[in-house]
């Protein structure tokens, strides 16, 4: 989610850690894969609704809705998009997305003021809380992404294991660039540029709510769940961007279920509950809380006689959880945009 990126940018400064450009390189982890695992996958994938496709268009009545499925980190291929969407987006009433820059300013400001957002000053440490090897699997692991282990001791879990599915390249280049090189903030520029609002779907703290409830064992399942990929992050970085600009998102959520059973030291049963789990906290609640303020705002705007565009991560689309499904069943009208 992107207040993880822009966290984590902050907690980079802090933690003085190099800031070189450089290009994440890494190997397909699902070319990779035997036939009959990539064929699960595909299996799997084909029975999720809106599963293809990045950019979208609901319509209900004069209401319209152009919906960009979004990759929050820096790639050259962002370019042909911006190109295409940035005029649509100066026609249009507003941009909506997930945070916008007054909720990015209040998010930094509140870690700024209260640290224990992300920081847990009292307690057990991670060290005593998890085995010998997974802590030292754990610390290793960030300290790749600039972390040093002193620091992740206190953190909270839910927020290192948030970091975990950040490659230690993607974090260098948060660090030299700052959290703004995404489609989400190349889109809201062009809004910005254009004079046409932008507005967020949820609160700054949407992130420190939804994981206010779990419980400790919780909390450490997470980081747990995220250490096979945190294996071989960079790879796993390729084998996302290769999903995302062939328009087949959802295919990786599904590896990562894959990549879980083959990897991690937790049962298949484990696996697939917590990777339910995930997808409610993290797509399908969401997904459900944004409906209304995408409906409210289309409607709005038609009587202005104007579109709005919604621009947030692309896992956010399919499903039948996914906002495109619960546009549906409200009535709207959806439309596949051909990718170029």
């Amino acid at each position: 989610m992107r207040g993880a990126a822009v966290i984590g940018a902050a907690l980079l400064a802090l933690a003085g850690t190099p800031t070189q450009a450089e290009e994440c390189v890494g190997h397909n982890l699902i070319a990779q894969l035997p036939q009959d695992e990539r064929d699960a996958i595909r299996q799997a994938v084909a029975q999720v609704p809106y599963h293809d496709g990045l950019f979208w268009r609901a319509r209900s009545g004069a209401a319209q809705i152009t919906l960009i499925g979004t990759y929050h980190f820096d790639d050259p291929r962002h370019a042909p998009t911006l190109a295409r969407f940035a005029p649509e987006i100066a026609q249009a009433d507003r941009l909506l997305v997930e945070m916008g820059p007054q909720e990015q300013d209040r998010l930094q400001a509140e870690l700024a003021r209260d640290p224990t957002l992300i920081v847990q000053p009292d307690g057990p440490t991670l060290p005593e809380r998890l085995t010998a090897a997974q802590w030292q699997e754990l610390s290793a692991a960030m300290r790749e992404r600039g972390m040093p282990a002193v620091m992740v001791s206190r953190m909270r879990p839910w927020y290192v294991a948030t970091l975990l599915g950040i490659s230690p390249c993607m974090m260098r280049q948060i660090a030299k660039q700052g959290a703004e090189s995404g489609l989400d903030f190349r889109l809201i520029a062009a809004a910005e540029k254009a004079g046409v609002p932008v507005q967020a779907l949820e609160p700054w703290d949407t992130a420190f709510q939804m994981f206010s409830d779990l419980s400790p064992q919780e909390e450490l399942d997470m980081i747990l769940y995220g250490l096979p990929a945190a294996r071989h992050a960079d790879d796993y970085a390729t084998t996302l961007t290769d999903a995302y600009f062939a328009g087949d998102v959802w295919s990786i959520w599904e590896f990562g279920r894959i990549d879980g059973y083959r990897n991690s030291d937790l049962p298949p049963d484990q696996i697939d509950r917590l990777t339910d789990e995930a997808r409610e906290m993290l797509m399908d609640r969401r997904n459900a809380s944004w409906i209304a303020p995408l409906t409210r705002a289309a409607e709005q705007a038609a009587g202005r006689g104007k579109p709005v565009v919604a621009a947030f991560g692309a896992l956010h689309l399919p499903g039948e959880g996914g906002v495109l499904r619960l546009l549906e069943r409200e009535g709207w009208q959806i439309e596949r945009l051909p990718m170029r």
